[in-house]
């Protein structure tokens, strides 16, 4: 029996601006077929035999974004909320806790992160299937991307001795060991001797085997996950750890405490066309391009302009004379770099947290379970939004100490909740909520319901809202 551990907790900065932490690269979607990475990953697991539904594992923030995504696919995964970001050694160790209850046995795990693009599945799967043989006698088995190039940005694994002496002698060996990422000279050196796989990321093992290498090498990590899953608490469709307990494990990835110090290590080479979408660069690699050599998304013109990745979320781009560059606009913001340092905008988005800047977290439209909103205008004591809910969605019940609101229906059918009133309202009709007063908006239609709030007062963050009920289970702000 085999249970996919998949990892959906990350912050994807290195694709700021179009990636942020409240809306990070898993949740979205970078190839014509329209699946953001989360669902590519699911679908991904569908050719696999034998194979139960999977185990998420994801920030509180994103959980209703990504149980949506995978109701989309249809997949009917258990879902766990990490209470705080402790890296994937303790995440795994959740999961293997989750997934042994699941099977009322020990399962083989099939650790995945999710944000990665594997365009062929044949030879994932055919990689799996060998995996599903070692990990079954002992093994903690990862897998090495055959390499394409001698790339800085990804962590080696050297071959050692061939396990397999019946069928192809290349297709697992013991790890040798493993190897930071190296700089440029020292990565071509690893490419030419055939020696050498990337680092992926992905794992499989017996729940049992992780289990007790962790315990063996890494009891603090065990400890703090036997604690919080202990813990453990249903929310919705949702599975909430101990915070205390996961709290007090080290935040360490499972190379660091476990891969790499085990002699049970072993690799399985695979060549499926991998990509960790870790940068832009990795991005112009991934996609299809122009007779110029450029990527394109969205409006964009090109005059003399060779080998760039341009993205346009609002506005027509135009380039002019460029090569080699990297050009993202989003609504409220543009990066623009050469292509071989856009690996570094990480630096950009540490500068924005340092100045305690928005951009940093959230994008214009900021996605919420039943529905999103999307800042249009603000100034000094008042704010407009463009707010979308959901057929048969509704927002909390709900007051705001600072600010009243003024609500104008575009489309759709609003049906409103004002202090002891039941209002409906339809296209061109509006209300005017006073400060303090309760309140709710639904969507009682089959449309999304779309309306323009305007927001009046001395205060007008997000965080005053009191909530007295809500149908999503939050709190208030």
């Amino acid at each position: 029996m085999l249970i996919p551990i998949i990892l959906a907790g990350g912050s994807g900065t290195r694709l700021w601006p179009l990636s942020r932490e409240l809306y990070p690269k898993q949740l979205m979607s970078f190839t014509p077929n329209g699946l953001t990475l989360l669902q590519q990953t699911v679908e991904r697991l569908k050719s696999l035999p034998d194979v139960m539904p999977p185990v998420v594992l994801c920030n509180e923030n994103h959980r209703f974004m990504v149980a949506e995504q995978l109701q989309e696919t249809g997949t009917d995964a258990t879902i766990i909320l990490e209470p705080v970001a402790r890296n994937t050694a303790p995440a795994v160790a959740v999961g293997a806790l989750c997934a042994r209850d699941l099977a009322d046995g020990d399962p083989l795990l099939l650790v995945l992160p999710a944000d990665h693009l594997i365009t062929d599945t044949e030879a994932f799967s055919r990689g799996v299937g060998l995996g599903c043989e070692l990990a079954s006698s002992g093994h903690l088995i990862t897998f090495g991307i055959v390499p394409t190039e001698a790339h800085t940005g990804y962590g080696y694994i050297k071959k050692g001795k061939s396990l397999d002496k019946t069928t192809n002698d290349d297709a697992a060996f013991l790890v040798e060991r493993f190897e930071e990422k190296p700089d440029l000279s020292t990565a071509q050196r690893y490419c030419d001797s055939g020696e050498y796989l990337w680092n992926s990321g992905i794992f499989m093992f017996k729940a049992s085997t992780y289990l007790s290498e962790l315990d063996r090498l890494a009891p603090e990590i065990l400890s703090a996950a036997q604690g919080a899953y202990d813990q453990k608490t249903d929310d919705l469709d949702f599975t909430r750890l101990g915070r205390e307990q996961f709290s007090t494990s080290p935040s360490i990835s499972i190379d660091y405490a476990v891969m790499e110090k085990t002699r049970s290590a072993a690799v399985i080479p695979l060549d499926c066309g991998w990509s960790d979408l870790g940068s832009w660069p990795a991005l112009w690699d991934a996609n299809d391009k122009d007779q110029d050599g450029n990527v394109t998304t969205g409006e964009i013109l090109t005059a003399d302009t060779r080998n760039c990745y341009l993205h346009s979320t609002q506005r027509l781009v135009a380039a002019v004379g460029l090569e080699d560059a990297v050009v993202i606009e989003t609504a409220d913001a543009v990066l623009v770099a050469s292509r071989d340092r856009a690996q570094d905008v990480k630096a950009i988005v540490n500068k924005l947290r340092e100045n305690g800047r928005d951009e940093a977290v959230l994008h214009r439209r900021v996605y919420r379970p039943w529905g999103s909103y999307e800042n249009i205008d603000s100034a000094d004591r008042y704010q407009v939004k463009r707010i979308t809910v959901k057929p048969g969605a509704s927002l909390s019940l709900q007051m705001h100490y600072h600010r009243a609101e003024h609500w104008i229906v575009v489309r759709g059918t609003a049906k409103i909740t004002k202090g002891d009133q039941t209002l409906i309202l339809t296209e061109n009709q509006s209300t005017y909520i006073p400060l303090g007063e309760t309140h709710r908006l639904e969507n009682p239609g089959l449309i999304p319901l779309e309306l323009i709030e305007v927001q009046s007062g001395g205060y007008l963050g997000e965080d005053d809202i009191v909530r007295f009920e809500d149908n999503y289970g939050r709190t208030s702000e």
